[in-house]
């Protein structure tokens, strides 16, 4: 296997799916131009994956673009709030519970699950739909039932969780260097 540097990752990404990946970016656009929030969810190593997309919108992607900060929540973050969701209300409302709390109609949620079965990020993709949050996911295998919670669906079609890991890593940064262009007028 060769490894791909970030131009040759973004161009096989873009020849491979390039009206799904330009219709996330589309939205989390015009979510961030609106004033709306992103909000990452996930479980396990996609938990992480979710921090870490946050903080790239948060802080930053890349060390060559000055930028603002932009409004991106990991719902991964807080521990207090997620050990008492999972007391006060089961495990799987850890998520949905702060999105129900935080969420507005116009932002985006990223709902990210290797086998697109887990059980909180579920529940947040349904409370999501039901505030008129645009949902994104990436998803493992077959996409699961989540796959239906989409509005917009990127799917590794991979069963190894390391490597649908690494595919989603990637994903999320294409489409944040992506939307990072288009914000700060480098796309253009």
């Amino acid at each position: 296997m060769s490894l791909l540097h970030r131009g040759a990752a973004l161009n096989l990404a873009m020849a491979e799916h390039p009206a799904p990946i330009i219709a996330v970016v589309d939205v989390c656009e015009g979510a961030i131009r609106a004033g709306n929030k992103l909000f990452f969810c996930g479980n396990g190593g996609s938990a992480a994956d979710s921090q870490h997309l946050a903080t790239e919108l948060l802080i930053r992607l890349r060390g060559t673009v000055a930028r603002a900060s932009w409004p991106a929540i990991a719902l991964t973050l807080d521990p207090v709030a997620l050990t008492a969701a999972g007391n006060d209300f089961g495990f799987d409302e850890v998520f949905a519970r702060p999105l129900a709390g935080l969420g507005q109609p116009g932002d985006v949620l990223f709902g990210i699950t290797t086998s697109g079965r887990s059980a909180s990020v579920l529940r947040a993709l349904e409370v999501a739909r039901g505030k008129s949050i645009t949902t994104v996911g990436l998803l493992g295998g077959d996409g699961g039932p989540a796959r239906t919670l989409c509005d917009h669906a990127l799917i590794v079609p991979e069963t190894e969780t390391a490597r649908v890991q690494e595919c989603h890593i990637m994903l999320g940064h294409i489409i944040l260097e992506l939307l990072e262009d288009r914000l700060t007028g480098r796309g253009r």
